[in-house]
């Protein structure tokens, strides 16, 4: 098993939206047997930056971020972690995809 998962969570203003959605995507992620998860928030327009230094295993986003400019990290659009509406599909793909990091 993968010692830890770095995860980067952004949002408009990396404060309310992100921590939101970080605090459901970890929970959901821990139900599907994925643990060490870290997720460290930002705003969408220190994505580059903070996904250069801190080289998540992927992100989730709720405002725009330039995903062509992320280098092929993997990129999960998170309005569903807010909503509520699509969570379950939402954390079985990150789910399924952070698996696949340790074959």
């Amino acid at each position: 098993m993968k010692k830890r998962y770095m995860i980067l969570s952004a949002c408009g203003t990396g404060i309310a939206t992100s921590t939101v959605a970080a605090n459901s995507c970890k929970t959901l992620l821990e139900e599907r047997g994925l643990k060490n998860i870290e997720i460290i928030e930002c705003k969408a327009t220190e994505i580059l930056g903070k996904a250069e230094i801190m080289k998540p295993d992927c992100i989730i986003y709720t405002a725009e971020i330039p995903v062509a400019k992320l280098g092929g990290i993997k990129c999960f659009r998170a309005i569903q972690l807010i909503t509520g509406i699509g969570t379950e599909q939402l954390a079985d793909e990150m789910a399924e995809y952070l698996k696949t990091l340790n074959d």
